[in-house]
């Protein structure tokens, strides 16, 4: 009897302590509640105002992301201190966690940076054709940890972002025009100038090649086996490729059609009878 006796005391002490405390409980669950409906509310205008003006999905993404996460925190330590924690010890042991969790995640967190770094210095933009890493492609998506790029042959590509910040970007969408610059070879016995009249005709027949810059078409080498020819020209990016595979077909069937002889790889052989060779060597000696 003397034990269930004890038994409710302790359980009245602790219900009068619950009933107590109750008060601070439904405080903390009602600003907790109302703290996230806040939270809501501030990231919705945030993306309503981002709609409202042309900005980069990534950067968009990156501060609204960003503001989620930093108003959720300062709720979490306003609800934490609601509850009777004092704010002195809850920061003491956010430091102690997040420097165990920096030295756990030193890779993602150098990933992290390297997302910050690309998304404000803007090296590139979702949509663009870059090539960095050894691999080139469509940039698809720029998160804070990864960038990933759809690839020539629609082959998704995953790359940190703390080796994509720290290494060289090629990016080939950057400029609204690039240029191009094909090699077409001749014989050494074909006319030049009547080479150069073809390629140039054909260059100029192209009206999505731009005629500012003026185009080039120059004698660029005197290689081994030809004379080589460089086509040099100014397309917009929408135009480079179809240009770029036309002309390459273009200039072989004109050049073909004029007489011009694209010569292969050629190599002078020569043979000697080492017979009669010997058969000298002798017959000097025997002079002798």
């Amino acid at each position: 009897m003397d034990k269930l006796n004890n038994y409710g005391e302790i359980a009245k002490e602790y219900a009068n302590k619950f009933i107590d405390y109750l008060p601070t409980l439904i405080g903390a669950i009602v600003l907790l509640l109302v703290g996230l409906w806040v939270i809501k509310l501030i990231v919705k205008y945030l993306k309503k105002l981002f709609d409202k003006k042309d900005y980069d999905p990534t950067l968009e993404k990156f501060t609204v992301n960003a503001a989620s996460w930093g108003l959720k925190i300062m709720l979490f330590v306003l609800v934490i201190t609601q509850l009777g924690v004092e704010s002195a010890s809850l920061v003491a042991a956010i430091g102690a966690a997040g420097l165990a969790i920096g030295l756990a995640l030193q890779g993602s967190l150098s990933n992290l940076a390297g997302g910050v770094l690309i998304i404000v210095l803007k090296p590139f933009k979702v949509g663009d054709w870059i090539e960095a890493q050894g691999v080139s492609g469509s940039v698809v998506e720029i998160s804070l940890f990864y960038t990933k790029l759809d690839t020539f042959g629609n082959q998704r590509v995953v790359i940190p972002n703390g080796e994509l910040s720290n290494d060289n970007i090629t990016n080939y969408s950057f400029n609204k025009t690039r240029k191009e610059n094909l090699s077409f070879g001749i014989s050494y016995d074909d006319d030049i100038k009547k080479a150069k009249e073809v390629l140039t005709n054909m260059v100029m027949e192209q009206e999505k090649i731009l005629k500012d810059p003026a185009p080039q078409i120059i004698v660029s080498e005197l290689g081994d086996s030809s004379v080589n020819f460089s086509v040099r020209y100014f397309a917009e990016l929408p135009d480079f490729w179809d240009l770029h595979w036309y002309m390459i077909e273009e200039g072989k069937i004109r050049l073909e059609e004029a007489g011009m002889t694209i010569p292969y790889p050629q190599r002078d052989v020569y043979l000697y009878d080492q017979t009669k060779m010997r058969g000298t060597e002798r017959d000097r000696r025997s002079a002798e």
